[in-house]
């Protein structure tokens, strides 16, 4: 039987979306697939917020992580490391010998523009990488002020994981100066996984001109060439990209770029305030995610028996903490197309269960 997905990805998908991947298969060399190519970039760059180009990549977000830094590095990168998926970054950095240093703090603190402008300021580096939103840890980091200390450094490309905050919380990619801004479809998006959106600035294609390539899959001036005839370079995942067309065409057009945000506001508002009431928020105060919320679990309860009970008697799943918090937390996604009484619903659940 099917269980309601509280994880913070994969989410729950619709299931008029789910029917979308049983559309009949069309060859993507055609000009139906150009035409739902651009219907696609419009509405990419209307959630963006963006004029540059939005590649999609027939991969997870791991190979948009590495065309980041294999297309995007010329001197040295510098990663910023606070959670489970900003050191993966760094490992990708490394693991394709990209030169590289790492900046580590500590997982329940955010990466603040101070530092940020103080490692800039060595002129070591014409490269970063950040996680806008740790789905390990629920911390959303301040991107936009980020931004505003990067824009200070001409030759300093700004490179964001949006995994799991990308069509949750917004994200304006040419106001805060995001050269890459990328995120996988199975999160906010709320859509089977198997593709990952990227938005690419001008200033980043051109590195990547420079860049001796390290890569063919993930080579980024190879990747425009076909995105300019409204194409991918390769064949894509057809079944995801009728999704991805549906769904944003109902985040535009349906619920509402600014209603969609909101929504997911007012869920996490619930869920850190119940987790406020009973347990504690792991992630520092004022950096909170809109997207998924990392309990402390100060109570000791058993994590892997609250999930297992909400499996097996109520067709719920939500995620015990990542790495080294497994079983110290636990973390409820509150993102994609979830509502306010859904996440009552399962808080109410919960509460019985513990007997809160």
């Amino acid at each position: 039987m099917h269980e309601k997905l509280f994880t913070p990805g994969p989410t729950e998908v619709r299931s008029e979306l789910l029917k979308e991947l049983s559309t009949a298969q069309i060859h993507h060399r055609t000009e139906k697939f150009s035409d739902i190519y651009d219907d696609i970039q419009g509405n990419l760059k209307k959630l963006l917020f963006t004029e540059n180009p939005v590649f999609l990549f027939s991969s997870s977000s791991t190979g948009a992580m590495e065309a980041a830094v294999t297309n995007g590095v010329k001197k040295r990168c510098l990663n910023f490391v606070n959670g489970a998926f900003s050191d993966r970054w760094h490992q990708i950095t490394k693991k394709n010998g990209v030169a590289c240093d790492k900046v580590e703090i500590p997982w329940d603190q955010a990466v603040k523009p101070e530092l940020v402008e103080e490692k800039l300021k060595t002129g070591k580096y014409d490269a970063i990488t950040v996680v806008l939103n740790e789905t390990s840890t629920g911390l959303m980091n301040p991107v936009k002020e980020i931004g505003e200390v990067v824009k200070k450094f001409d030759d300093v490309l700004f490179l964001v994981d949006a995994v799991s905050g990308m069509a949750g919380t917004e994200i304006r990619v040419d106001d805060w100066g995001i050269d890459m801004c990328l995120a996988g479809v199975q999160k906010a998006f709320a859509l089977p996984a198997g593709l990952t959106v990227a938005s690419v600035s001008d200033d980043l294609l051109k590195r990547a001109e420079e860049v001796e390539s390290k890569s063919y899959y993930f080579n980024l001036p190879l990747l425009y060439k076909y995105h300019q005839r409204s194409q991918t370079r390769t064949t894509p995942a057809i079944p995801q990209i009728f999704a991805l067309q549906k769904q944003l065409d109902d985040i535009v057009n349906l619920e509402g770029i600014e209603n969609r945000f909101a929504r997911h506001q007012e869920m996490a508002e619930y869920v850190q305030n119940w987790a406020l009431e009973y347990f504690d928020i792991y992630a520092e105060e004022g950096y909170w995610s809109n997207t998924v919320t990392c309990i402390e679990n100060n109570r000791g309860i058993d994590v892997n028996n609250l999930i297992n009970t909400l499996v097996e008697k109520y067709n719920i799943r939500i995620a015990n903490g990542y790495g080294d918090l497994k079983n110290k937390a636990f973390r409820i996604g509150h993102m994609g197309d979830l509502s306010l009484a859904d996440i009552k619903g399962l808080l109410a659940t919960i509460e019985s269960i513990l007997e809160l």
